[in-house]
């Protein structure tokens, strides 16, 4: 009983002992060391890792003043510029009358569609107004709007670039010409309104968005006369395009009609001249006239 206790006494200090000459240890000994827990633990240092040192540095960048100020007047600063765009964008145009001219939904999508591609049949075409303000699209399906010629108008686009592309003729240049060309059109056909209207001194409701709407409502047409040339070929292209031009040009008569040969009564009694009158006819039939005109030119090239 004694033996072994002495032999555990005995490997219990030979193992605390240093080693010898030809001994070695398997592993160091650190906990003689003298280590510090302290110092691992010293001010300023994160355990945590990046990600806390990138949270505590930004907090204590929010926490300065300075940075605070900073904060604050880059944002006066962005608030100031927003009001300045809202301003000069408002110079041009009334974001509240582009709403209007965007109040639409699907029903009344529907009857547009109908009215532009059988305006024969449609009977009533005055606008009405509620207190002098006339009624959003969705309300009165005579009134002008412009989400049916901005969908048209990319509608067209795509449709140019699938008949271009069935053609072996697509490229990114044809089809930005494509778009640049009709989009020029119809900025001068607006800017020739206006220019009609102003030297003739005609007083009507006729607004820039209303011209711009009447002058956009050609590319359902177009979109028409595209497909069915690319379906029945140049015989259906041509009867597609004398459709929709004398739809077109009827409906932009009974439509024009209402905006600028109303007023010619109320105008005869205030002039002498009987060639007044007729030059206001004479510039809804030439609008009219000249729809057929542009519908050829835009579309002629994508069908052969």
């Amino acid at each position: 009983m004694d033996l072994p206790h002495h032999g555990y006494r005995a490997s219990k200090q030979r193992g605390r002992g240093t080693p010898t000459g030809g001994e070695s240890m398997l592993f160091d000994d650190t906990s003689a060391s003298g280590m510090n827990t302290q110092g691992y633990y010293t001010p300023g240092y994160s355990m945590a890792g990046p990600q806390n040192d990138t949270q505590a540095g930004v907090s204590n960048l929010f926490a300065d003043p300075m940075a605070n100020a900073a904060v604050m007047y880059g944002s006066s600063l962005a608030n100031q510029g927003k009001d300045m765009v809202n301003k000069e964008i408002s110079r041009f145009m009334s974001v509240n009358k582009l709403k209007y001219f965007f109040a639409v939904d699907t029903k009344y999508v529907m009857k547009k569609l109908m009215i532009l591609m059988f305006p024969y049949t449609h009977q009533d075409w005055e606008v009405r107004y509620h207190r002098d303000t006339p009624l959003t699209p969705r309300q009165d399906v005579n009134a002008p709007d412009l989400y049916i010629p901005t969908m048209a108008f990319i509608t067209y686009i795509l449709l140019a670039g699938m008949a271009l592309g069935i053609q072996k003729r697509f490229s990114p240049e044809v089809l930005g010409l494509c778009a640049s060309t009709a989009l020029v059109w119809v900025i001068i056909e607006v800017l020739v309104m206006l220019l009609s209207l102003y030297l003739l001194t005609v007083h009507s409701d006729l607004s820039t968005f209303d011209l711009i709407a009447y002058s956009g409502y050609k590319y359902v047409g177009m979109i028409f006369t595209v497909l069915c040339g690319l379906l029945f070929g140049s015989d259906g292209y041509f009867v597609a395009l004398a459709w929709s031009s004398c739809a077109l040009m009827f409906f932009i008569v009974r439509s024009l009609k209402m905006k600028i040969l109303t007023s010619l009564t109320s105008d005869s009694m205030s002039t002498s001249s009987s060639a007044k009158p007729q030059m206001r006819m004479y510039i809804t039939m030439a609008t009219a006239l000249f729809q057929p005109v542009i519908i050829y030119w835009l579309t002629s090239h994508l069908v052969r």
